[in-house]
């Protein structure tokens, strides 16, 4: 891979990545534009589902460059995260070479001179061959430029925070074995937040910034159309809109925009051709994954659309799906 693409205006991002099927709006394709003009990190938050994990896949493969993704999870670190000798492969090319070290020690006269003789051949045992490159100094150290997406960096400790803080000023790393290890390719970063926790001040100076919510009901039509072309329009916009439905009542995990595209795959596999009550309630699990949430819309799908008390505050759109 040795062709990438630069943009010149958020038009033409916004272009390319409608080539990659993602629907971005102005603000994406002008945020996304400006990352790449600045060279700052983009950092993306949002609830999850929404496409802040696509969106870095498209963005590599609309510029061709490589995606590296280095998934953040609870007492991740530096090791996991930058580099780590393969001390089994060390041990090996040691045994290996077990007769042509004893050779090159025999030759001292004393125990000095032997670790020093050992000492200049360690640059052998710790060199690039023997360096584990994990998904930072890949890509660091990449050849070509890339695109590094740091997903659920919420999900992090504090402190990896803190150490990513430093990487990401410079893109460079220091191994104690090897001396400063300075980035090739300024790689292309986008770092996605589910808002579990609060990020630091810090990183988000550090980063432009992006909140990327559920779309509206016309861009999700638009994103159903598109990736489910064989459901009818009339079906995807009832999809669309109970989707739009169920994410206004107060659940434990509102549908993401994938499971309501897995949700439109589904009702295209059935051969539905509309929404009715026995349909709803016996696809409903391709949209909710909790027990406590499907027992909820069954509840709110069950209950009369005229005639008792009604919440007031109950979204007046909900009305339509019930018997």
């Amino acid at each position: 891979m040795t062709h990438t693409r630069h943009f010149v205006s958020p038009e033409e991002l916004k272009a390319a990545l409608g080539e990659q099927q993602y629907i971005a709006s102005d603000e994406i394709a002008t945020i996304m534009f400006l990352s790449q003009e600045l060279g700052k990190p983009l950092l993306t938050e949002g609830p999850a589902g929404v496409g802040k994990t696509e969106l870095a896949k498209a963005i590599a493969c609309a510029t061709g460059r490589e995606l590296i993704r280095l998934q953040c999870y609870e007492g991740l670190d530096e090791t996991k995260a930058l580099y780590e000798w393969e001390y089994a492969k060390q041990l090996l090319y040691t045994q290996l070479l077990r007769d042509k070290l004893q050779d090159t020690l025999s030759q001292a006269s004393n125990l000095s001179e032997a670790a020093d003789r050992l000492a200049e051949e360690e640059d052998v045992f710790f060199s690039m061959r023997f360096l584990l490159q994990r998904p930072l100094l890949k890509a660091i150290l990449s050849e070509y430029p890339t695109v590094l997406l740091i997903d659920e960096i919420d999900r992090a400790d504090a402190e990896f925070e803190a150490f990513l803080l430093e990487v990401l000023s410079d893109f460079q790393v220091s191994v104690p074995e090897l001396g400063t290890l300075t980035a090739v390719h300024r790689p292309l970063v986008v770092l996605t937040s589910n808002n579990t926790r609060e990020l630091s001040e810090a990183l988000k100076r550090r980063c432009l910034y992006l909140f990327i919510d559920y779309p509206s009901i016309e861009q999700e039509m638009a994103v159903v159309r598109l990736k489910v072309p064989e459901l009818s329009p009339k079906m995807a916009r009832q999809v669309v809109e109970l989707v739009h439905s169920l994410r206004a009542l107060d659940l434990r995990k509102s549908p993401s925009i994938s499971e309501t595209l897995d949700w439109a795959k589904a009702l295209v596999t059935l051969n539905a051709h509309n929404l009715d009550q026995a349909t709803l309630e016996t696809t409903l699990s391709v949209l909710l994954k909790h027990e406590s949430d499907l027992q909820r819309a069954k509840r709110w799908l069950q209950r009369p659309s005229s005639g008792g008390q009604r919440d007031d505050s109950e979204d007046p759109r909900f009305r339509r799906w019930r018997n």
